[in-house]
């Protein structure tokens, strides 16, 4: 395996902090949303940051590879251009599934709108390598892919977390992003030892690492990356570090944004987690005690045979419909468990929609969450966020009393009629010519 360039010490580049990161002293690197940006189009503080030499990365979050789907063309397209219009050295994504449903399993598509874990079965392995190498093929430089949080886990699993990313590895030479944080989640939520995790990867195959926040309610950790590092994750980050020297470490932060001087204490607590580490694995090799690695990319595997992506679309499809469409819990999961991640989804997806269509708790007011939550709870999401929002108002419109509101009523109208178009309704001739009319009319 090719040995990429040092990354270092990074943050990732949001919007809402774009000054506060060109402004951070001791950044190398950033990673961006690969679906937040447009490649003709990039924020100039990326380009300002490129100009510094700063190294962008990338991080997809909607290819689904551990999906029973083999990857879309068009997704792994649109990841391709914006590592190549960054000049970045690799691009990044996640194991885990975002959608299930559709042809392959005869049912309507669902979006789940947030990262879900795959079962850690040799079938769900067989069909995540063959997804990887399609993904490898299209991308003009290296992969490196992500073991993610969950609330849930999976009946009658065959690997632990770090035998299913070593064979993923060994199988496929893609190397691996490891998040400490979402090794500390499924600790305290699913039991499993993070040592352990750390101890039966392929060391050698590591692309860098993230490190990000978040909290616990009710004995569930979220992963919220909206809090501030805690001192466990910072404590994997160390072991990890006394094992292999991490190529790159980044912290994630995606909401709930502190100042400048909290996030450069943050990157500084991870650089000195990182330096211990660094020293005991300094004095373990002083004293003879080598740390485990292992060889990647030998053994091509056996290919996912249509009946495998098959049998995972269906239980996938089980899963994400008891999550996102109020059918009964498969057989074998925690269902309170579920009812949290149902829940979690929801007020996700009524967050995103509020971002994206920040009209709506406007007009609807205290009424916006309530109804959207109860809106979310049967109707799963079926073409991202913006699809969303307008399937959310139409609902509203068609089971709100007439009598109710009538004011919000029409403006919750006049919104859903200038977006469901193909162009904006404001946009088109005749509304144009109507509206103008009208004006010189009440002149009169």
């Amino acid at each position: 395996m090719e040995r990429l360039a040092p990354l270092g010490t990074g943050i990732g580049w949001r919007p809402e902090i774009a000054d506060v990161v060109e402004g951070m002293p001791g950044i190398d690197w950033v990673e961006a949303v690969s679906e937040n940006l447009c490649p003709g189009h990039l924020p100039d503080s990326l380009l300002r940051l490129r100009e510094r030499g700063v190294t962008v990365v990338p991080h997809g979050v909607s290819l689904g590879l551990g999906g029973a789907d083999r990857p879309d063309p068009g997704r792994l397209a649109a990841l391709a251009e914006r590592a190549q219009v960054l000049g970045s050295p690799l691009v990044t994504e996640h194991i885990a599934f975002v959608r299930a449903g559709g042809p392959l399993t005869a049912s309507p598509r669902m979006e789940a709108g947030h990262l879900l874990p795959v079962p850690r079965t040799r079938d769900a392995l067989d069909v995540l390598c063959e997804n990887v190498r399609i993904a490898q093929d299209a991308l003009p430089v290296p992969l490196a892919v992500e073991n993610i949080a969950a609330l849930v886990s999976w009946p009658d699993e065959e690997l632990t977390e770090g035998q299913f990313l070593y064979e993923l590895a060994d199988r496929t030479g893609v190397r691996l992003l490891i998040d400490v944080a979402n090794l500390h989640t499924n600790h305290v939520n699913l039991g499993e030892d993070p040592a352990r995790a750390l101890g039966e990867l392929p060391l050698e195959a590591l692309a860098y690492v993230h490190v990000a926040g978040g909290f616990e309610r009710d004995g569930v950790w979220h992963d919220s990356h909206a809090h501030p590092v805690p001192r466990p994750v910072l404590d994997i980050l160390t072991d990890l570090a006394s094992r292999v020297a991490p190529p790159g470490v980044l912290l994630e932060r995606d909401e709930n944004f502190p100042g400048g001087d909290e996030l450069h204490g943050e990157v500084e607590a991870i650089r000195t987690a990182v330096q211990q580490g660094r020293a005991a694995r300094t004095a373990a090799a002083g004293s003879g005690i080598a740390a485990r690695t292992s060889p990647a990319g030998n053994d091509a595997g056996s290919g996912a045979d249509d009946a495998v992506r098959q049998r995972l679309g269906l239980a996938q499809a089980a899963l994400l419909s008891a999550l996102v469409a109020g059918t009964p819990a498969p057989e074998g999961f925690d269902r309170v468990r579920l009812g949290v991640q149902a829940r979690a989804l929801a007020g996700k997806r009524a967050d995103v929609v509020a971002k994206v269509a920040p009209e709506l708790p406007v007009i609807l007011g205290t009424r916006y969450r309530p109804a959207f939550l109860a809106y979310a709870q049967t109707r799963p999401m079926t073409g991202g966020y913006r699809r969303d929002a307008l399937d959310f108002v139409a609902h509203v419109l068609r089971t709100a009393a007439r009598d109710e509101e009538p004011v919000a009523r029409r403006e919750l109208r006049e919104w859903w009629l200038e977006r469901s178009g193909p162009v904006p309704r404001s946009t088109r001739p005749g509304v144009r010519l109507a509206r103008a009319t009208r004006r010189v009319l009440l002149r009169r």
